[in-house]
């Protein structure tokens, strides 16, 4: 499983860019610090695995590929 980071403007995903990494609908997962996790909202019912480094940005469990969105690359 895969954790993009991106932190400029220029980086930041638009909402196909973003369903197409996670492999499907996404789920912002806001985190204490200001960042924002991009998850697939269906991570569970398609058994995808666990992402180690996005659970533990998150510090919950975490499935399938994710976008860590940093600085300038957050959504509003």
């Amino acid at each position: 499983m895969e954790l993009k980071i991106l932190k400029t403007k220029e980086e930041k995903p638009s909402l196909k860019e973003a369903q197409e990494f996670v492999g499907g609908l996404v789920e912002l997962v806001p985190l204490p610090e200001g960042d924002q996790l991009l998850v697939n909202e269906e991570g569970i019912m398609h058994n995808l695995p666990i992402n180690y480094p996005a659970s533990f940005q998150a510090s919950t469990i975490i499935l399938g590929n994710a976008i860590l969105l940093e600085e300038e690359a957050r959504w509003n």
